[in-house]
């Protein structure tokens, strides 16, 4: 009986310190669970736990806990005495220094072992800066000018000039949203805004694991997942020019099953620019079912539905009188995009996973372009006639991406495998218009549907591509990867007008491949300092439109980029500063360049070569936990190397050479800088001014115009409501071009003059959201 009594004595006290605490760890924002959370006892040095891939965690009893994890804002939570549960939230912190990323390898790692240009845009800049517009977000990227061409419309600069060719990638969670040869400059305004999480942009040529066009950049877009437990928001905003835009999305997770949706519907009319009324609906859903540890299938879908008036730009009049008339009423664009994909994921053991993708697209794009509105003149010059045309362009695509990856013990290296194939039939036509013009008030009034056709064809474009991707470290601090990637891309042409009309292209076959390969290197100098190199190859096949539209006369070639690139990052400060700076020389061959025409249409040629050079750098000081400093800029030159016009005046034709000029809308320099604060006495509040430059560029090859550049300026105010009845409630206020700065986002000339984007005068938005969740 006595050692019975000594043995519950004894026991007792062990049995309640020995208690196990189970929980989930989730995203404060997304609410998604955080896997990979560090879990361990305060002041212990034994007992850490992390968490699984669904968050959740099992500890023995501790009376503090602390979670920390890379990228958060780590939290000690004091354990009552028989609480068996925990559900954290962690707040992902305002500056990562040291970002996660997946685009470098389609596998999540660190920044710091990536040997390339990649910056990250966070869920925390996503909700602080409430965008109606990615360029509003993007443009906070170093290296990074999204174009802002109204109603959600943009093209693009990444280490190159401001253009409307294929030398972009967009993807969605690692996929391409449209096929090889069938680019599209505006193609974001087929992203789902609302359920976007994560941006990544890698700078520079990425053709070694995603293949063509990622030559100036790729951008991906990382989409919402489902909620650990179960969560909803709802937000409504609108602006002075009766922009209004409702989001909504929400999700949960049962067991093994977790499901989310979301979306907005946006509406525009008599906005500040004439004729520019749009809609937008768009809509995502994702599932997950975790058939085990090891295993777990993906499901989503995206519906994209954007019909908008087109404006066209502005002459010099008009725009610096800051009279924003269209000079037409009949110029639209309508765009469905569909996509849905299922991913299968399998862990064969911690060191080899493989993931395969099988995804579909359909897209339709019919539009009335004011960009093909032209007039026809005489030798003299004089005004004959107008005329357009009336286009639609469709595809739809089944294909599979397939990537395979293990981890080996020599020299802790890595292999990564895959292949790629994407079957994606498309059709275009395009009937042209006579359109009648007053050429007093330079105003077309109306058209004419003649019923001829300019194209109607059909193309089977095939791409097929396999790629390997090997990591080591020789030596701790060194990581070296090496990438391989053949592409071969496979056109078959069917033109649908009758065969006796010899002027346009009949059936034909047309095959581009290219083995593009990649070296890279980083070098781990401690204490979040770094360096980096890389070579890398990028490629252009010609588009659909430019080998077999009627209106391009010239043929073309594939066109290649050598990227040469060097760079590094470090803090100091105790932290407190980070910098990151790349250098980078891209050699661009047979680079397909769009030529005006003098009717102010285009036509594109190869160029025999072009250089683009430039620094990239981004440099973040927290001077104290609430301030936030950030700029970002890029300092470049772009050059042709080799470039050459011909042109005819009076009947006779002469060779203008344009060797050793800039190239035309290059800007010299962009930048953006942000600060940010988030005072402690006054949780949930925030307040950022945020400065944007573009410098002067020459508008034509020869540079003999050029446009000043600009300078504007932006405010966002914003407060979260942290506690009491209204806890999960915002409101945000944000004003864009704070000196209502009369500017053009770009200016194309022409021998007939300057036409001129203009930019949106001063802006108010004006939103409210709540937000509820488990977590």
């Amino acid at each position: 009986m006595r050692n019975f009594l000594l043995f519950l004595l004894l026991y007792i006290p062990l049995s309640i310190h020995a208690q196990t605490i189970t929980g989930t760890v989730a995203d404060a924002i997304t609410h998604e669970p955080l896997p990979g959370v560090t879990v361990n006892p305060v002041n212990l040095s034994t007992g850490a736990t992390t968490t699984d891939r669904k968050g959740q965690f099992s500890i023995t009893y501790s009376q503090k806990l602390r979670f920390f994890m890379m990228g958060y804002t780590e939290q000690i939570i004091e354990v009552s005495s028989g609480q068996t549960s925990l559900n954290i939230s962690l707040s992902p912190s305002a500056v990562d220094l040291q970002p996660v990323v997946v685009s470098a390898s389609r596998e999540g790692q660190s920044r710091a072992s990536a040997p390339i240009a990649i910056s990250k845009i966070n869920t925390v800049q996503i909700q602080d800066t409430k965008a109606t517009a990615l360029y509003q977000l993007l443009n906070k990227v170093a290296g990074v000018y999204m174009v802002n061409l109204g109603n959600e419309q943009h093209t693009m600069a990444i280490r190159q000039p401001i253009t409307y060719n294929a030398l972009y990638l967009y993807m969605e969670d690692g996929l391409p949203i449209r096929p090889t040869g069938i680019f599209n400059h505006n193609a974001l305004y087929e992203i789902n805004m609302s359920s976007v999480k994560d941006m990544e942009v890698i700078k520079g040529p990425a053709s070694s694991l995603y293949g063509s066009n990622s030559i100036g950049g790729a951008v991906n877009f990382i989409s919402q997942n489902p909620p650990a437990g179960y969560a909803g928001r709802v937000q409504l905003q609108g602006d002075n020019y009766h922009y209004r835009r409702v989001d909504a999305d929400g999700g949960f997770t049962s067991g093994k099953f977790g499901f989310y949706a979301g979306g907005y519907v946006a509406h525009q009319s008599n906005g500040w620019q004439d004729y520019t009324d749009f809609d937008k609906y768009s809509a995502s859903l994702k599932t997950i079912y975790e058939f085990d540890t090891a295993t777990h299938l993906t499901a989503s879908a995206t519906y994209n539905y954007l019909n908008t008036q087109t404006p066209g730009s502005l002459d010099s009049t008009r725009f610096y009188s800051r009279t924003y008339s269209s000079n037409q009423r009949f110029t639209y664009r309508k765009v469905n995009a569909f996509r849905a994909n299922a991913r299968l994921d399998h862990a064969w053991s911690s060191r080899s996973n493989t993931f395969v993708t099988l995804f579909y697209r359909n897209n339709s794009t019919a539009q009335l372009p004011s960009y093909f509105i032209s007039d026809v003149r005489n030798s003299a010059g004089q005004y004959v006639s107008s005329n357009g045309q009336v286009n639609d362009q469709s595809f739809h695509s089944f294909g599979v991406l397939a990537q395979h990856r293990v981890d080996f013990d020599f020299l802790h290296s890595r292999l990564i495998a895959g292949v790629y194939i994407d079957n994606s039939p498309s059709s275009f036509y395009a009937q042209s218009l006579s359109i009648q013009k007053d050429v007093s008030r330079n105003y077309y009034t109306s058209f004419t549907n003649t019923g001829m056709y300019i194209d109607d064809y059909r193309i089977k474009l095939f791409n097929t591509a396999a790629y390997t991707q090997y990591e080591l470290k020789p030596i701790e601090p060194l990581r070296i990867v090496m990438g391989l990637r053949y592409d071969r891309v496979h056109y078959n042409f069917r033109n649908g007008l009758p065969v006796t009309n010899t002027k346009y292209k009949q059936q034909q076959t047309n095959d581009f491949d290219v083995l593009a390969p990649k070296l890279g290197l980083t070098y781990n100098l401690g204490n979040n300092k770094g360096l980096y190199a890389n070579y890398s190859l990028g490629f252009q096949p010609p588009e659909t439109g430019d080998l077999f539209s009627s209106r391009q006369q010239t043929p073309l070639k594939q066109a290649t980029f050598n990227n040469y690139e060097v760079g590094g990052w470090f803090t100091a400060f105790g932290s407190k500063f980070h910098s990151e700076i790349s250098l980078y020389s891209l050699e661009g061959r047979n680079e397909i360049i769009s030529q005006l025409l003098p009717d102010n249409t285009t036509q594109n040629q190869n160029s025999g070569a072009t250089r683009h050079r430039g620094i990239e750098y981004t440099l973040t000081y927290l001077p104290v936990q609430q301030l936030a400093i950030r700029f970002s800029g890029t300092n470049a030159w772009h050059t042709y190397k080799d470039y050459s016009e011909v042109r005819t005046s009076g009947g006779k034709a002469s060779t203008i050479i344009y060797n050793g000029k800039r190239m035309a809308n290059a800007p010299s320099w962009i930048a953006n800088a942000e600060v940010t604060y988030k005072p402690d006495y006054l949780p949930g509040f925030r307040i950022a001014p945020e400065w944007q430059r573009i410098d002067k560029y020459f508008t034509n090859p020869a540079n003999t115009k050029s446009y000043g550049g600009y300078n504007i300026a932006n405010l966002r105010l914003g407060y979260d409501f942290k506690q009491n009845v209204l806890k999960g409630a915002g409101i945000w206020f944000n004003m864009i071009n704070v000196t209502n700065k009369l500017y053009a986002t770009t200016v194309i000339s022409n021998q007939y003059g300057d036409t001129y984007t203009a930019a949106p005068p001063r802006t108010y938005t004006l939103g409210i959201s709540y937000s509820f969740s488990k977590y």
